[in-house]
Formats: structure tokens, sequence, C-alpha cells
């Protein structure tokens, strides 16, 4: 399985790079894994609902073309389904078992996504209805995507 996580930024600070880092090894037995950044647009103060909308939108271009036609596209959305830790590795499961060899999970920027990447989207992925730093969501995700693998072969894991 490859899995892409596309995201707006680069991580700054050393201990989520770290943490990103030991997430990556661990994955490396389980699955092709690849991050791929975009730059995120500088946002002003106060900033009106016009140019929050146009920096989704030039975030959101850069995001498109980073997509594969052939892959199911997951974004990380607050209005997302949400699952629990077994029910997101059954998910996974089903969708490798079904033929999706491409998955590729998209995490917005400060401001979210754009509406042209979540229509893209073939589903929508809630950790929560709080609001997380887009640097910590990455390290969510990928622990919860090797907590599914664990899952998946009956591996132990803390809990």
């Amino acid at each position: 399985m490859q899995i892409d996580i596309l995201c707006v930024g680069k991580i700054k600070e050393k201990f989520f790079r770290d943490a990103l880092e030991e997430y990556k090894k661990r994955l490396s037995r389980y699955c092709r894994l690849c991050e791929i950044e975009v730059a995120d647009e500088k946002t002003p103060d106060n900033a009106s609902d016009t140019e929050v909308r146009q920096i989704k939108e030039k975030e959101g271009e850069r995001l498109l073309s980073k997509m594969s036609e052939d892959s199911v596209v997951i974004a990380l959305a607050i209005d997302g389904k949400g699952y629990s830790s077994e029910a997101f590795a059954g998910e996974l499961e089903r969708l490798a078992v079904g033929g999706t060899s491409h998955i590729q999970f998209v995490i917005g920027g400060s401001l979210g996504l754009s509406d042209a990447v979540l229509s893209r989207a073939n589903r929508r992925l809630s950790f929560s209805a709080m609001t997380f730093p887009h640097q910590l969501m990455r390290v969510i995700l990928l622990e919860q995507i090797y907590r599914a693998y664990r899952i998946q072969r009956n591996e132990p894991y803390h809990k």
C-alpha cells in the first residue's frame, strides 16, 4: 500500500519532526509512506472572509496538483466521519482488500481545506470535533495509521 500524507506547511518544531520520523520508521514495515508538503500562505491578522477564502483556494490548488487520479483521497475535516481505532483499521483493510493500492490523506493549513479539495476527497475523516494544530495532526494521523496496521495483524500495541 502506498500512503501519502499531503499537507500544507513545514514542520518547524524538532519534537514534532522527531515524532514523525519515529512513526515513519515504524510504518516502513507495513506500507510505503510519503509526506508531500506544499507551501502555506501568510495569513494576515484579522483576515477578512474573502482573504481567508483566497488563502484556502491557493493552498488548495497546490494540494490538488499533488493528488493522483488513481488514489483514494481522505481529507481530514472536523465534519468528517469519526472512527474508533479498530473501525479505522477495518476501513483501511477494506480499502486494501477492495483493490485500493494508493491512499492520500490530506491535512489543510491553519485555515482548513478549500471547498475544491473537500469536493475531490472520496472521504472525510474526523479525529475530533476539536481543532488541533496541523503539525500535531500529522503526528496523530501517523500514529493512528501505525496503530491500524498493528490492529489488523493482531500485534500488541499499548492501549
